[in-house]
């Protein structure tokens, strides 16, 4: 059984797609865990040979009644009390939301202070790109479970239903539609030619910002959740977890983009994980005259 630190828990269970080739999904969020020293249960939702922006591949989808069965034997397992979170990413279908909710309650139900962090990958500016019955399914079944939330812009705008074009209706929406924490990625940045990542808690509005990288590679998103996740079950203060989550991921897209390489090259840039030294702006923000959580 893996020791937990300091008496708390240290395993995360992420429950997202697999990739043969790339660093998106369970191949970013393990990689990143693992590095900075926490055991992870890695459970596939969908198996791909490569990501599909890359090009029409064979999708392989674990049968519902399967996976649900696998999801079950998690609860019950003896290890259980070694999990400290859980993270769930893409979705292979709608079916799976039920089960991921179930295990997220297991784990609660084993240890009352695990995390649940949700990630509701469903699209991005050009909109939908997963069915919109696993879009609502995200939404209405995982999210008000979540303790902690990481959408990006597009999601979110689809969420509440209406665009995100600013700074202060990014942090309208993220006050309406989501837990308690919301880390939302691609957020307007206040500087010119950069980008954001829009942090709400209860007490505070934190937004962190870089330039612009022209065409990135996709995995950021699951990067950002991975590492923020981290940072916060070591403890760090959240504006500490923010600027750090986005100056490692910063970090590794510059340096993957010099390369000109198609995906993250993580194995590469393994040290930006636990030591990032790219600069990023942070910036406190106003909370709004009538933010419920204040």
């Amino acid at each position: 059984m893996t020791a937990p630190t300091n008496g708390r828990p240290r395993a995360v269970i992420v429950i997202s797609s697999h990739v043969v080739r790339g660093s998106v999904g369970n191949r970013a969020a393990v990689f990143a865990l693992e590095t900075l020293g926490f055991p992870v249960w890695a459970v596939p939702t969908v198996v791909l040979p490569w990501h599909p922006g890359h090009g029409p591949a064979t999708r392989i989808v674990p049968d519902a009644e399967q996976f649900s069965a696998l999801l079950a034997d998690l609860e019950r397992a003896p290890w259980l009390g070694e999990v400290g979170a859980v993270l769930s990413g893409y979705l292979g279908n709608a079916a799976q939301a039920d089960a991921v909710g179930s295990l997220v309650k297991a784990v609660r139900a084993r240890n009352p202070d695990a995390v649940y962090i949700c990630d509701p990958v469903m699209g991005d500016k050009g909109g939908l790109y997963v069915a919109p019955e696993l879009a609502v399914a995200l939404r209405d079944r995982l999210m008000p479970l979540a303790d902690i939330a990481t959408p990006n812009r597009y999601e979110l705008a689809w969420m509440v239903g209406t665009p995100l074009d600013d700074i202060q209706s990014v942090i309208a929406a993220a006050l309406d539609a989501g837990p308690a924490t919301m880390l939302v990625t691609s957020a307007p940045a206040m500087m010119s030619g950069g980008i954001g990542n829009l942090l709400l808690t209860g007490s505070e509005v934190l937004l962190s910002e870089h330039r612009v990288i022209e065409r990135p590679p996709n995995g950021l998103g699951d990067l950002t959740a991975a590492v923020f996740l981290a940072r916060r079950l070591d403890g760090q203060p959240d504006a500490k977890a923010l600027q750090s989550t986005t100056a490692t991921v910063f970090e590794i897209l510059a340096r993957t983009a010099k390369r000109g390489a198609d995906e993250l090259t993580l194995e590469t840039d393994a040290q930006s994980l636990s030591n990032p030294m790219a600069m990023v702006h942070l910036r406190h923000l106003s909370r709004p005259n009538n933010d419920r959580r204040a």
